[in-house]
């Protein structure tokens, strides 16, 4: 179980939820992201890989892309990314290299997360940076939204 949450990691989840809708209501897989610098919400993103056609398209990735816009820096020291999926290989490489502080993740995944369901890089020598990680904040809603989304294409 993770921390005891702050209406901030709340109000931060309920951002990414908010992008996950979003993302299915265009046919994505429903992830959303948002991050947080100074206690206010700089960017947010969903799942765009089908509608974009890339493959790098993913809610984490979309989410520091707009924040590194929107700070006008590449790094984002002292960020917290909310996503409502735990983090995939490859986004947990943009998260070190975007120096993000802390990752808040909902629901875990087994077959794909890489921050301690599928495999963990938290600790990789690989990664030249560090974070904080917690994971399960509205765990359930966050993987409600993925099983229905898949229910309703079967």
């Amino acid at each position: 179980m993770g921390p005891d949450w702050s209406e901030q990691d709340v109000a931060g989840m309920r951002a990414a939820l908010a992008e996950a809708a979003v993302a299915a209501d265009a046919g994505e897989v429903p992830v959303g992201a948002a991050v947080m610098l100074q206690g206010e919400i700089i960017a947010t993103g969903h799942n765009r890989s089908v509608s974009d056609r890339d493959p790098s398209g993913h809610a984490e990735m979309v989410a520091l892309r707009n924040a590194a816009e929107a700070s006008d820096n590449h790094r984002l020291p002292g960020a917290t990314l909310y996503v409502t999926l735990e983090p995939c290989v490859m986004c947990v490489g943009v998260i070190a290299q975007a120096r993000v502080q802390r990752v808040v993740f909902g629901a875990y995944d087994d077959k794909a997360g890489a921050l301690g369901s599928a495999t963990d890089l938290s600790d990789s020598k690989a990664l030249n940076h560090r974070f904080e990680i917690n994971g399960g904040l509205l765990a359930d809603e966050c993987a409600a939204a993925l099983k229905q989304f898949f229910e309703s294409r079967r």
